[in-house]
């Protein structure tokens, strides 16, 4: 029998794991030691597929012989990124910004193996439109998901899909962190066995 190759997620994002582990493949988590500001005069979409990358990079480095799935989002809103909020303050700026406007979602993956001498890189866009929110709402979500870890201030898994008015994407999972469709695609490309 072949020896299957390791599977690494170079990240300790739990809604990442959460969406891997769909896929029912063994795989080990090994973070990514790398600098997440973005470059002066960086696009938001530039800046999640270079992000994607440098994880999938630093981490393959370290375990040549391993197949390494880095991943990363940035939000936009009128070209210019948002960060993940931190604390309630920015989230409910972020929300209060986003009412009745529309958000894209840059989720970028990229599948690296040194040894292969191989890397595959995908990067989905995610439309949201949000729904007018009042403070009222905005403070009720908060309080319910705490969603300070989150780019843009929303978990669409949870409670969070309550905000939106539509959501436009090639992947429904792009939005949550990791686009599966793309990455089991990449999987099978690599030789690795996805159902």
């Amino acid at each position: 029998m072949p020896i299957r190759p390791q599977l690494i997620l170079a990240s300790t994002s739990i809604y990442r794991r959460q969406l891997l582990d769909r896929l029912a493949l063994p795989y080990t988590i090994v973070s990514p030691a790398t600098d997440e500001l973005p470059r002066i005069h960086e696009t938001p979409p530039a800046l999640a597929e270079r992000l994607a990358r440098a994880k999938a990079d630093a981490v393959a480095a370290l375990h040549p012989e391993a197949w390494v799935i880095g991943s990363d989002q940035v939000a936009e809103r009128d070209g210019v990124a948002l960060g993940k909020p931190g604390d309630h303050t920015n989230a409910v700026t972020q929300l209060r910004t986003a009412s009745g406007r529309v958000l894209r979602f840059h989720t970028a993956v990229c599948l690296r193996c040194v040894a292969a001498d191989a890397a595959f890189v995908y990067r989905d866009v995610t439309v949201v439109a949000f729904r007018t929110l009042d403070d009222a709402s905005i403070e009720r979500y908060l309080r319910s998901e705490q969603p300070y870890d989150c780019a843009g201030s929303f978990k669409s898994e949870g409670l969070g899909i309550s905000l939106f008015e539509s959501i436009r994407s090639d992947d429904p999972t792009a939005l949550i962190g990791l686009p599966l469709i793309a990455l089991a695609r990449m999987l099978r490309e690599a030789g690795l066995d996805v159902p």
